[in-house]
């Protein structure tokens, strides 16, 4: 008799716990989703210079909505294009590629940077903002001493400690300013090369740091030239990672160098010594963990051989002994050799999810997406990105979790209204879960969005998930209505 109650009690608590494990959400996917907004010559945003201040906005949020629509998760917004702004500045002046005209505000005034983030934010999307570290776009800054002409372009000396305290003036105000969740260089750091100008030479031109490197000689430098140009990038991006780290721990870093480290790694590869040429030891930066993310430009298709998508990204995940996040840079459309671009993509996003490490792209860029160029957009939303995902967390700056949500729900008439709030500190988005119909759906909402009204005959099971600025999760609030 014993023996058949205890049996009928581990049958009936099994039962009960399929009941309960039939009605807990099903787990969100985890992966980084992002987008290139380019503003450097109206590539992405605005169309072009001189848009009415509600042009400008329109234009913005139809590329917002588009990355909300699709499921992206995250925007790369570029806010310094060259020694510019394409925000309310004090250090550098406002973007020609806005008005016409550098120097020139929006007018009627706005905040192109604090606008972005606050529509981002809302519809549950992260906002990195994109700076290039070196490039000059005009010779009005602040300090002219620090220019050097290279070619037909301006840059500043990365060789100048002056350069280093003044990038990262520019950086760190944006950090203390405004809720950015990333901060993001491209693949710019020596420039590229330009030739002579001579017909009948090929020689690269070499950059003009003449004085710089005497200088250095002068006070007892030991590096080659190029190994002293490589350092002199290394102090900046380990002076950038720290110092964003001491103001706002959660404000990410990240890096898309030039998708090839050196040709030859692996062997089968060739083509831009990104090392030798640019000298980015973009390596480097990933093995000492002064990235949050890397995010090589891996723009070739899977089948050039020589430069490999998929040979390529293993290889840098190999790469990685600290585990910081690897998400490529990945072309959308315009691959030489590929007839079908959506296809190309489809695949190259798939295979990023078989790697070991946290899966995540950032897709270049938002115009072929906006013109749904060759079914892109419409592959994204059908194909890859059908549900929601969370940006996968980032244990090395903390493991702390948020407290589970309290959850309370209050009948009006024929509908529910679902309740819930923070027990604790305040999160930083919600991951909200209804089952109805049998089947369930999720959503991320802003912190500030704390209810929903649902159907009283039509909900099965809702969940919320506190989520904090780290992309960690508390444990579930789950409501089941009594039936």
């Amino acid at each position: 008799m014993w023996k058949f109650l205890e049996f009928f009690g581990f049958f009936w608590l099994f039962l009960v716990c399929s009941a309960l494990a039939s009605d807990s959400p099903p787990p969100v996917p985890r992966e980084f989703r992002a987008l290139w907004v380019a503003t450097v010559n109206n590539i992405d945003w605005p169309s072009r210079p001189g848009l009415t201040t509600r042009e400008q906005k329109e234009e913005l949020l139809a590329i917002i909505d588009r990355a909300a629509a699709l499921h992206l998760n995250a925007i790369i917004f570029q806010v310094r294009t060259g020694c510019d702004a394409l925000y309310d500045s004090k250090i550098e002046p406002w973007s020609e590629y806005l008005t016409g005209k550098v120097g020139q505000p929006p007018s009627p005034f706005y905040d192109p940077l604090g606008f972005a983030i606050a529509e981002a934010h809302k519809r549950g999307l992260e906002l990195h903002a994109w700076f290039n570290p070196y490039r000059v776009q005009s010779a009005n800054i602040r300090h002219p001493e620090l220019i050097r002409a290279y070619g037909k372009n301006l840059w500043l000396d990365p060789a100048e400690q002056a350069t280093r305290d003044y990038s990262l003036s520019v950086i760190m105000d944006v950090v203390r300013r405004y809720d950015i969740d990333g901060v993001h260089f491209d693949d710019y750091f020596y420039p590229y090369p330009e030739k002579s100008g001579v017909i009948q030479s090929s020689k690269d031109l070499d950059f003009p740091d003449d004085g710089s490197w005497r200088r250095y000689q002068a006070k007892g430098g030991k590096l080659s030239r190029n190994d002293w140009r490589r350092e002199n990038v290394n102090q900046f991006i380990e002076l950038v990672f720290h110092s964003i780290k001491r103001e706002k721990r959660w404000v990410k870093f990240g890096i898309s160098p030039f998708g090839i480290w050196r040709p030859g790694s692996p062997r089968q590869i060739s083509g831009f010594d990104a090392y030798d040429k640019l000298f980015g030891d973009s390596r480097k930066w990933l093995e000492n963990g002064w990235v949050d993310y890397l995010a090589p430009q891996l723009y070739w298709p899977i089948d050039q051989k020589a430069q490999s998508f998929p040979v390529l990204l293993q290889w840098w995940n190999e790469q990685n002994p600290l585990h910081r996040h690897l998400w490529p840079g990945m072309r959308i459309s315009g691959w030489h050799g590929v007839n079908d671009d959506a296809a190309e993509m489809t695949r190259e996003i798939e295979l990023t999810r078989k790697e070991d490490n946290s899966p995540g792209v950032i897709l270049w860029h938002a115009r072929p997406l906006m013109r749904n160029e060759a079914g892109l957009a419409e592959a994204l939303g059908k194909n890859v990105y059908r549900t929601v995902a969370l940006v996968p967390a980032y244990p090395w700056l903390t493991q702390a979790v948020p407290a589970s949500p309290h959850l309370s729900v209050h009948p009006q008439r024929d509908d529910l209204k679902v309740e819930w709030r923070f027990t604790n500190s305040a999160p930083w988005q919600w991951l909200v879960q209804k089952k109805i119909g049998g089947k369930w759906t999720a959503e991320i909402l802003p912190e500030e969005k704390t209810s929903e009204t649902i159907k009283a005959d039509s909900l099965e099971s809702v969940a919320v998930t506190a989520i904090n600025r780290y992309g960690n999760t508390s444990v579930p609030a789950i409501y089941h209505p009594e039936r």
